[in-house]
This record gives C-alpha cells, sequence and structure tokens, in this order.
C-alpha cells in the first residue's frame, strides 16, 4: 500500500520546504545598515536559545506576556505543557515542529504586530536581560569589533528575534516567519520554522544578499539540530553543547566554549563586551529601564 502524507515526503520535498522556510526567514530579514566606505564581508551566525540566552527565549516571552496580563496562567501553563512534550518527543519531523510551533503561536492570534514588538522591547528589559549569557556576548561583540555582520539565527519568530537583535545592537535576525495579514498575527506560520537545515539555508540566503563569505565566517550553537548550520561556515564553534554536538565537535575538530560551569565569566566577559558599545549600551539600557520600572512601581 502506497502511503501518503508529510510522512510520506520524499527526501527532495522536505529538502524544497527547508529552502523555503530560510529564503522566507532572510526575505523578512532588514538590510544590514553599512558603514560610509565599509561594508562587511563576513559574519558571525549565532543561535539564541542556551547560546546568547539561558533558556528558551520564547517562553521568557511568554512569561512576560503573562505578567502583562496579556493571557492568563492558565493559558501559559498549557503552552509550557505543549513545548514540553515536543522537546521530549524529540521529534525531527517538519511537520510535528510546525505544529509545536503554531501552538506555541496560537497565544498571539489576532493580536497587531507592532503591539508585540513593543511588549518584546518591555520583556526584553524585564526579563530576558537578565537571561543573556555573558561569555558569548563577549564574543558577538568582539565579531561587532571586527567590523563584521553578526546575526540571530532561531526558530523564535522573526520579530521576537529582532528585538533583541536591536536591543543587543547586532546586525538582524533570521526567525521563524509568523502569517501577517494587515500587521496582525493569524497564529499561523507562513512555511516550516526556521530549524535544523532551514537555519542552513536562510544563512546562505542571506550571505547572498549581503555579499558574505561564509568561508571567512563564523557559526555559535549549543544543539547538534544547527549541524547544518555550523558546517557551512569557515569558524564552526559548539556552545554550552550538547552530547551529539560536543562528539561531532571534537570529531571534526571545532572550537568548544562551554560558559555554564564558568559563572565567574561574568566579571571578566562584561568589561571586555563595552568595546564598540553596542551590545554593551544593550545591556546597560535594559538594565536601567528594568529598574526604573520597579522603582517607579514602588513610589
Amino acid at each position: 500500500m502506497n502511503e501518503t502524507g508529510p510522512s510520506a515526503a520524499r527526501p527532495d520535498d522536505v529538502l524544497s520546504r527547508y529552502r523555503q522556510a530560510g529564503r522566507a526567514s532572510a526575505e523578512r530579514a532588514a538590510s544590514a545598515p553599512h558603514d560610509e566606505g565599509h561594508e562587511a564581508t563576513s559574519a558571525a551566525f549565532f543561535d539564541v536559545d542556551n547560546t546568547i540566552m539561558k533558556g528558551a527565549s520564547l517562553f521568557h516571552f511568554a512569561v512576560g506576556l503573562a505578567r502583562h496580563n496579556y493571557f492568563s496562567g492558565r493559558e501559559i501553563l498549557g503552552f509550557g505543557l505543549k513545548q514540553l512534550k515536543f522537546v521530549m518527543s524529540g521529534s525531527e519531523d517538519l511537520e510535528d515542529m510546525a505544529s509545536a510551533t503554531e501552538a506555541a503561536l496560537s497565544f498571539v492570534e489576532g493580536r497587531e504586530v507592532a503591539e508585540l514588538e513593543r511588549l518584546g522591547e518591555e520583556i526584553f528589559d524585564e526579563i530576558m536581560v537578565d537571561k543573556l549569557i555573558p561569555g558569548t556576548l563577549a564574543i558577538a561583540q568582539g565579531h561587532l569589533d571586527a567590523g563584521q555582520q553578526v546575526w540571530l539565527v532561531t526558530a523564535t519568530p522573526v520579530e521576537l528575534a529582532t528585538v533583541i537583535a536591536k536591543r543587543l545592537g547586532l546586525t538582524g535576525a533570521l526567525g521563524t516567519v509568523a502569517e501577517v495579514r494587515n500587521g496582525v498575527y493569524t497564529g499561523h506560520l507562513e512555511g516550516p520554522p526556521l530549524h535544523g537545515l532551514a537555519k542552513a539555508e536562510a544563512i546562505r540566503a542571506i550571505a547572498a544578499r549581503e555579499g558574505l563569505d561564509l568561508e571567512r565566517s563564523s557559526a555559535y550553537s549549543d544543539s547538534s539540530n544547527d549541524i547544518p548550520m555550523l558546517s557551512i561556515v569557515g569558524k564552526p564553534v559548539a556552545v554550552n553543547p550538547d552530547s551529539a554536538l560536543r562528539a561531532h565537535a571534537r570529531e571534526n575538530g571545532w572550537t568548544v566554549r562551554d560558559f555554564r560551569r564558568r559563572e565567574q565569566v561574568k566579571r571578566v566577559a562584561l568589561p571586555a563586551a563595552a568595546g564598540a558599545g553596542g551590545i554593551a549600551v544593550g545591556m546597560v539600557i535594559g538594565f536601567a529601564a528594568a529598574r526604573a520600572r520597579s522603582a517607579a512601581s514602588l513610589r
């Protein structure tokens, strides 16, 4: 009996969908600003969750929305349980990933993009800034100081990823593209999530658009799911790697950086991140805004 449906999709169909997701993400990403007389010819690409930021950025965002009474505690619990079920399943199937991502996006259905972007900035200042990993930020700042572009590459919705990139003074962000009509979220995706091979395709697309040499570029991630993205650059780095990525990195001679057991790096990395100001300014703004709001609430 011949199988039909997503589970019977041919490998070339799956690759086509990954390419679709990658191109959609690159098309949604804003063009990188160029200094007069200088254009970067290489870049550094950073995963977000557990690479730049401890935990899941989308979950932190949902918690922040709950604090803003955007929805109830019961809804956030339901969201968390759906995500936990997906993570525990270990599924790499595109349809499963799309279903899990759409479940996560369902809470913004009918909401205006501008409203979520505004709340994203506030939630970054209130919650996410405390989840940032200083060691990775120092590395990113080093790439900025060297005149390279620095992009976030994440399965998180591109609007939230862009907020994080702007707050950190980075070049831009590649993320999952949620469907928007008349400035309002539909609660669905335009294509597959930006995951696995899709991240690699997004990087290829943005590199072609920005004139970047991937052989002279770097990529950073904690997850073996991101081996495709790490493999297409000349300088792959495993950051806080899971066991599978650590093994792959060792087999292939990739650099491994682990900040999880080195909390003292905060005392070293934060001053180091102050070079050109981008990331340091973003963090200072975040801390200052959060403290100002906290002080105002006590009056």
